[in-house]
């Protein structure tokens, strides 16, 4: 794709992103969106969030599009709020991660993101010393052992004297390509997929479906799990507001996700 021709499909990162810093999003980016999709493009919201953090999303864009959620390990439909598929980190893959990183970052603690059923998100469970920082509702406290028994959408890893960065060095200096690690915020904490599972991999199995090509999307994004999706996409497209290493990658830079900057790229073409 050129810059100069319209996308066939859109793919943006939520937070940070698509949605304001106080959590909204804007009625000119709502706007957009529905241009887009009148016009026969297909929009995507690829986010780390799990589906059931997905609701009030939904209910701001008017439900249109679809969502690669978790990273790349669920595809969710807006529509109906329905998983569509997952592609989960077993209970022993989970189990050799957490072990490994133990060994190596004394005193990390473990939550995951539980696998769906029935098409119905999974719940958030954490183990006693895994100190949250969101609103997570109701949240079962159990031994690694459990939570992961019946595979993850995500496991998350905290460490309260690591910053995200350092974590994620660490994390993968021990873990090598056992999973699939990265981190999408700055409060020391990592976001473990199964191996090969990216935000990259759930938008390329979704474009194939559709015949599109990567050279015919545009992505958005602004942090470090954004990577693996702006590098695939063929146009990427980084927040004035995105981590440095995001800035150094894309082809262009737009303005922050508190100031309209996925809808002032959008609007060259819609």
């Amino acid at each position: 794709m050129t810059v100069g021709s319209a996308p066939r499909l859109v793919a943006t990162d939520l937070d940070g992103t698509l949605v304001r810093s106080d959590g909204s999003i804007s009625g000119r980016t709502v706007e957009v969106v529905e241009r887009l999709e009148a016009a026969g493009t297909t929009f995507v919201m690829v986010t780390g969030r799990p589906p059931r953090w997905m609701s009030l999303v939904a209910d701001e864009i008017g439900h249109h599009g679809l969502a690669v959620c978790a990273n790349g390990a669920i595809l969710y439909d807006l529509h109906t709020e329905r998983v569509v598929r997952a592609h989960l980190l077993d209970a022993q893959a989970a189990l050799d991660v957490v072990e490994a990183l133990r060994r190596e970052i004394p005193g990390i603690a473990f939550a995951v993101e539980k696998g769906p059923v029935d098409g119905t998100p999974g719940g958030f469970a954490r183990e006693h010393v895994y100190v949250t920082r969101w609103d997570n509702g109701q949240v079962a406290v159990e031994e690694v052992a459990v939570m992961v028994a019946g595979g993850a959408i995500k496991l998350l890893a905290r460490s309260e004297e690591l910053g995200s960065d350092e974590l994620l060095a660490a994390a993968r200096a021990c873990v090598g390509d056992a999973a699939e690690l990265t981190h999408s915020s700055d409060g020391g904490l990592l976001e473990i997929s199964a191996a090969g599972i990216s935000k990259a991999s759930g938008l390329a199995s979704l474009a194939d479906e559709r015949g599109v090509g990567a050279w015919e999307v545009v992505a958005f994004g602004d942090m470090p799990n954004d990577l693996p999706m702006l590098a695939w996409a063929g146009h990427a497209v980084g927040m004035a507001n995105a981590h440095p290493e995001v800035l150094e990658v894309v082809d262009e830079v737009t303005a922050t996700n508190d100031d309209d900057g996925v809808a002032q790229v959008l609007e060259r073409w819609f």
